[in-house]
């Protein structure tokens, strides 16, 4: 394929779900020697596919004479869990100072999904040439890491023999945090709530991030001022006094940090004047504040599970008015349901064997209905290599059972929890499932269900539900909690939402791609949900 250089990426290369920035460092091994009385001088060109293009978006500097490199200039790119964002990491031997690449010797190039490489953290691949051989023994290694400063700040404040502010009563005292902005200026970032008539004032503890207090430099200083609150927005200085985050966190439980409040105009007159009361530190904690991203790359798996609806409403999968029909173009709307989830999932798995299931139908050789059958027909190894797999088992189920019926959903969430839950005893964030259910209509056990759901909820699980065909979904999105909390028959409320449906009707017109977006786009912030709610941190994090 030719090589074009975009300065600019056309058109958008990421979305509004973007979680973070990712930051890729490369390097190069036994890289081929394109000069003839020296070492090439290798460079590194970083391409992201867009609408079927490669565009080029940064390269790295040039390390000259040199086989084994180890580049400085790292590569920064939006990461969106939610789509394929394919890459090309391409190395090129400088000859001249061209920018066109065609004028630089080609020494190979490597290709995978931004997913692949946060999934593993860091990887080591063969160069390849065009014709698609080894570029002889050349290796390239991609190690990824978030570029975020997920620190927080927890910070327990008081006050003590504060100044009297009102003609009638005590003060109403709240506080203000300040740090120095570009301009010099010194910006707002945090307003405690106002404790009223008190000169010795507790407020609640509140939290805030590191980067935003004080840009993430715990010896920057930072402005504290007191107030004495005024309904009409004239609001009375008590005092003020400047420190810095590393002086707060001499704060502890047992031993508080107090600091004077001054008021500067009250020092200059009277002599004296000692403060205008005490501010009280209780306590001070710096924590991590974990992202989804965080523990992908501390090595959580998702492990993806499917559940076909295999009931007789979708129709004789023989005729072309049957939603298990696969068309000419060899899909259907299940198969690209499938896909679209299939194919953003698979890079979060190292070994892609993914079970599929089937329910509602009658099987070989007695024709009893299952509601929780492999549909390899293997059901010690219901597994599937990859999402290929999973089609591939589908197609060649089809035609050896009998659709029947009713719509059970409870069989396969209860299968996928008890999995689940297995995972919970290791005590670490290595392991999340999602349960893909793919249904044409009414759930039949809509009270085993919604207990099953409540119960999947304590679980590390999430269950997405993509309605096919043009039944009414209803019931479907009231198991969606985001609007109200989903209760279970007997009122057991569920502890967070982890059912995401769509219709697959809203898609049909529009790119494969939006339908992944819209089914993962609560993923992440589930994962992060369950895992922060358990006291779980990534497997390989560093303390704050």
């Amino acid at each position: 394929m030719a090589y074009t250089m975009t300065p600019t990426p056309a058109g958008p290369v990421g979305s509004q779900y973007c979680v973070c920035k990712v930051e890729l460092s490369i390097c190069g091994q036994n890289l081929l020697d394109r000069d003839v009385t020296s070492k090439s001088d290798p460079f590194c060109v970083l391409f992201m596919e867009v609408n079927g293009k490669w565009v080029e978006l940064d390269r790295t500097e040039t390390a000259v004479n040199n086989l084994n490199p180890a580049f400085a200039k790292k590569f920064i790119i939006d990461y969106h869990f939610e789509e394929v964002q394919k890459l090309k990491f391409a190395l090129f031997d400088q000859d001249k100072s061209s920018t066109q690449l065609y004028e630089h010797d080609f020494l190979g190039e490597f290709s995978c999904t931004l997913g692949t490489i946060v999934s593993s953290k860091k990887i080591t691949r063969t160069l390849l040439l065009g014709n698609g051989k080894p570029a002889g023994k050349g290796m390239i290694t991609i190690a990824a890491q978030e570029l975020s400063d997920n620190r927080v700040i927890t910070l327990s404040m008081a006050g003590r023999k504060l100044d009297k502010k009102d003609l009638f009563g005590k003060s109403d005292p709240f506080l203000e945090f300040y740090k120095p902005g570009d301009d010099g200026k010194w910006m707002l970032v945090h307003r405690t709530e106002v404790i009223k008539y008190t000169l010795d004032p507790v407020w609640k503890p509140f939290t805030v991030p590191l980067v935003s207090l004080c840009d993430g430099d715990m010896e920057k200083l930072i402005k504290v001022v007191c107030y004495d609150y005024d309904s009409d927005g004239g609001h009375d200085f008590i005092g003020e006094f400047q420190t810095s985050v590393a002086r707060l966190c001499e704060a502890q439980d047992a031993s508080p940090l107090e600091l004077e409040c001054i008021n500067p105009k009250k020092q200059k007159k009277k002599k004296n004047y000692k403060n205008s009361g005490i501010i009280i530190v209780k306590s001070c904690k710096i924590t991590r504040d974990f992202s989804f991203l965080d523990y992908i790359l501390g090595g959580c798996q998702l492990m993806f599970t499917v559940g076909i609806d295999f009931t007789a409403s979708n129709g004789n999968p023989q005729e072309p008015s049957s939603l298990h029909y696969i068309n000419p173009l060899g899909t259907n709307e299940y198969l690209s349901a499938i896909w679209a989830v299939g194919q953003i999932i698979q890079d979060y798995d190292s070994d892609k064997m993914f079970p599929a299931l089937g329910f509602g139908a009658q099987l070989p050789p007695d024709w009893k209905v299952s509601h929780e059958f492999a549909i390899n027909f293997n059901p010690r190894n219901p597994f599937c290599s990859g999402v290929e797999g999973i089609v591939q088992a589908y197609s060649a189920c089809l035609p050896h059972i009998r659709f029947y019926g009713p719509t059970n959903f409870s069989p396969i969430i209860n299968h996928v929890a008890r999995f689940a839950a297995q995972a919970t005893q290791q005590e670490t964030a290595s392991q999340y499932f999602i349960l893909l259910i793919i249904t044409d209509g009414v759930i039949s056990d809509m009270d085993e269900t919604r207990h099953a759901v409540v119960q999947a909820s304590k679980l590390p699980m999430s269950i997405i539900i993509v309605g096919v065909g043009n039944a009414d979904f209803a019931a479907m999105e009231f198991l969606d909690g985001d609007s109200r909390v989903l209760h279970s028959h007997t009122g057991e409320e569920a502890v967070r939402d982890i059912v995401q449906f769509v219709p697959f009707r809203n898609f049909r017109n529009v790119p494969k791609e939006t339908l992944a977006k819209a089914v993962l786009a609560e993923l992440p912030q589930q994962v992060v949900q369950y895992f922060k709610h358990q006291n779980l941190p990534p497997i390989n994090s560093e303390p704050a």
